[in-house]
């Protein structure tokens, strides 16, 4: 299959690129005043107006933290894809940029979808994306996607020109899907793999190389998804870490469409996870682990990893917090999706992937109430803060002396009686988080497991970050995640210590007041 891989890029504009830029940030412009910001987020990336979803493009380049994500920037809901951008010297501190990419070629006139960044060997910078059309666009049930290169036009990565499309799409090759490129380099030579849905109405994620990141040569089915109901792989990722004996082991991650809900497992519409195994240039990836979640909360999707190269060296992951209803409550607000926060992917002893929060989170923190050690009775309730708007919650519960089947934290607790619980349920030997109260958005409840050296430990660790529309809660250090939107009702948000059915004692409680990062 080599007839779809162009030795140089296709460039077929049919619009002007800068003009489709300034109707785009019109339309932003018109959309802010409208925002309601009682969800929006104060230390989470989010438009300042309109549709958001996957992460793209993320890099860390002269000197500046840069994160892009698909933008729809007409309406809050999904429409055309455009690439929306952020940037910080610091991971705290953020300032909005222009908007880098519209739809203006032929082979993107309907969306500009997910890509990746990679710095080349001379230094420069180069963004791959894949462009999106429908060859119906009056029923949308049959997209082409192609895959494109972009290069920035400065080192501040405020704009950029399109080269044209590097890989076509091998149509008698693919059912349906046919996108979203991550490139990478090993040894001599660069990789770029994409998702794919097969002929076969199979998920796979197709393996690519190049010399000089320009002309690129089909080289194999990097992986298959062996659950013949997964259709298709979006936002793949593919990266080494080292485990605790200094050994290489790289990690596969997707999002997997199609996957049948299976107890605790595949809840959500869609679900992100990886697999750790074994690769070598020119061969598959073989996998050593069933497939595991990034995120076993309700709403999260399509992470993008990336190196921060250089001396930091950190592999670290943005996910897109995904409603995964239509409409959802803050359609009605202006906007729509956020980012979670950034997470650095390390292996743990056990061996499995571990994301927690980048030490830089920790410089949010405005202030600290250390509320020490706490006992509550059976049944019992503590308010730990009246009103809730961005906070970070330490928590750590004995298990060793409590009794209860149930308890933790309830958070943005309005007067109506809704809240969100955060809670260690001993009867599942899990951590919950259940919004049956909330009066907006979905309901129902997400679990994340615990190991059994983790039951059998005498403490359990939640850090739980509090948002004024969503929830994160690392178990563990970030061996397991919870993200979620929490659509809180009207007046004072509280948290509360509660206990069910047994007591709970907790070792020690602090929570954080958490500044802006400069969005809103």
């Amino acid at each position: 299959m080599t007839d779809f891989t162009p030795k140089s890029p296709q460039l077929h504009p049919i619009l002007d690129h800068k003009a489709e830029l300034a109707k785009a940030e019109a339309g932003l412009a018109a959309l802010e005043p409208k925002r309601n910001d009682r969800w929006y987020p104060k230390y989470h990336i989010a438009s300042n107006a309109g549709w958001i979803n996957d992460p793209n493009g993320l890099c860390f380049y002269k000197g500046r933290w840069h994160v892009f994500y698909q933008l729809h920037p007409y309406s809050s809901h999904w429409g055309p894809m455009h690439w929306g951008h952020v940037s910080s010297p610091d991971m705290i501190h953020w300032k909005r940029e222009p908007i880098m990419f519209t739809p203006s070629l032929e082979e993107d006139k309907h969306g500009v979808f997910s890509g990746s960044a990679a710095i080349g060997d001379d230094g420069q910078l180069r963004f791959y994306y894949t462009g999106h059309r429908w060859r119906n666009p009056a029923d949308r049930t049959d997209d082409w996607q192609v895959q494109l290169l972009a290069t920035p036009d400065n080192d501040e990565l405020t704009s950029a020109t399109k080269q044209g499309m590097i890989i076509d799409c091998p149509t008698d090759k693919v059912w349906h899907h046919f996108r979203d490129p991550k490139v990478w380099k090993t040894g001599d030579t660069w990789y770029m793999t994409f998702g794919v849905s097969s002929a076969e109405k199979r998920g796979q994620m197709w393996l690519f190389t190049s010399d000089d990141m320009v002309s690129w040569k089909y080289e194999r089915v990097l992986f298959e998804h062996p659950d013949p109901n997964v259709f298709m792989l979006e936002c793949p990722d593919f990266f080494p870490l080292k485990d605790k004996d200094g050994n290489e082991k790289w990690v596969i991650g997707f999002s997997a469409m199609g996957s049948k809900p299976n107890g605790f497992a595949n809840r959500n519409e869609s679900n992100a996870g990886y697999m750790i195994g074994t690769w070598e240039p020119g061969g598959e990836f073989k996998p050593e682990t069933e497939f595991r979640p990034w995120d076993c909360g309700h709403n999260y999707y399509a992470p993008q990893s990336f190196n921060a190269g250089g001396e930091d060296g950190r592999q670290i992951v943005y996910g897109w917090m995904a409603p995964f209803m239509d409409p959802a409550p803050m359609m009605d607000d202006g906007w729509c999706g956020q980012l979670t926060l950034p997470r650095e992917i390390t292996l743990s002893a056990d061996g499995d992937v571990v994301t927690a929060p980048v030490a830089e989170m920790e410089e949010l923190r405005e202030d600290t109430f250390d509320h020490g050690s706490i006992t509550l009775d059976g049944d019992g309730e503590r308010i730990i803060s009246d009103d809730a708007e961005a906070v970070e919650i330490e928590l750590s519960i004995d298990l060793k002396h409590t009794t209860a089947e149930r308890a933790g934290l309830k958070v943005h607790a309005t007067n109506d009686g809704a809240y969100l619980y955060v809670a260690y349920d001993d009867q599942l030997g899990r951590v919950v988080v259940d919004r049956q109260t909330m009066k907006h958005g979905d309901r129902g409840y997400r679990t994340a497991p615990l190991t059994e050296a983790e039951l059998a430990a005498d403490t359990l660790d939640l850090r739980v970050f509090v948002d004024r529309g969503s929830v994160e809660v690392y178990v563990n250090g970030g061996h397991q995640v919870l993200s979620e939107y929490s659509f809180a009702s009207e007046g004072p948000r509280a948290i509360k210590l509660s206990a069910e059915s047994g007591s709970l004692t907790v070792s020690s409680l602090k929570l954080h007041h958490l500044k802006s990062i400069g969005l809103e």
